[in-house]
């Protein structure tokens, strides 16, 4: 392999995690200390709704082991909007507000669009050339989830490749697939586990993902999370992973 495996979940504070996932007698400040032993990566989720001061991102970073890296939705300020080539000083806004406190636990973005917005090459491009390329000199990888059917067109495809942005793979019922490389990472979005089974897919599930991450990683990092589904489930499901790659 060419590249690391990092595997994890969406969030790392949900109460029903807790006596699951959880030892009951661990004090939620702890919580997140805890789960960075558990799992190799955690996508950063409130990072969606709100901005978090400088101290916020350095204290995530000290409560986490070397070689654990964070992966981060971006704000939906930046990507839920009509025209995305609006979207500058909302973009500078999110990337200059503490990410680089991370330093080397710096992941990266995931820039989650809605699922009405349409493929529009001439958007889309303008928004692309809008990402920046580093923060305080520390490079920044950037993902882009699209949620229509319309994305699955070559020119998007090829505007990805241009810029070197990822195309966000998403395991949904209700969104477009799209297992296209177009950067040196590949991102995943694993969104069907079961709360029936314990480790949230099945073993031969499972074994299909860990062959598909490896595939991944021949390409550069890859990053995999469990997000939705049986919520409950997903630290288990990352856990299981991670045991087969």
């Amino acid at each position: 392999m060419t590249g690391k495996i990092y595997i994890g979940t969406g969030g790392w504070t949900f109460e029903p995690w807790r006596g699951v996932f959880y030892p009951k007698d661990l004090t939620q400040k702890r919580e997140l200390e805890y789960a960075s032993r558990k799992l190799s990566s955690i996508e950063i989720n409130g990072t969606y709704y709100s901005s978090f001061k400088p101290a916020s991102w350095a204290k995530w970073r000290d409560e986490t082991p070397e070689g654990f890296v964070f992966a981060m939705k971006a704000s939906r300020f930046c990507t839920n909007r009509r025209v995305l080539a609006d979207a500058k000083e909302s973009i500078e806004r999110y990337v200059g507000q503490g990410l680089a406190e991370l330093k080397d636990r710096l992941g990266p973005i995931n820039w989650q669009f809605m699922a009405t917005k349409k493929f529009d090459p001439d958007d889309i491009e303008a928004f692309l050339k809008l990402l920046p390329k580093e923060v305080a000199r520390l490079p920044l990888r950037h993902a882009l989830e699209v949620r229509h059917d319309s994305f699955k067109d070559k020119r998007f495809y090829d505007l990805c490749r241009k810029y070197g942005a990822a195309i966000v793979y998403a395991q949904d019922a209700d969104f477009p697939e799209i297992d296209e490389p177009t950067a040196d990472f590949t991102y995943a979005r694993l969104m069907k586990s079961e709360e029936k089974v314990k480790t949230g897919y099945k073993p031969a599930e499972l074994d299909k993902w860990a062959k598909k991450a490896k595939a991944w990683a021949r390409k550069g990092d890859a990053f995999v999370y469990f997000i939705s589904g049986a919520k409950v489930r997903n630290p288990a499901a990352a856990m299981a992973l991670i045991e087969r790659v």
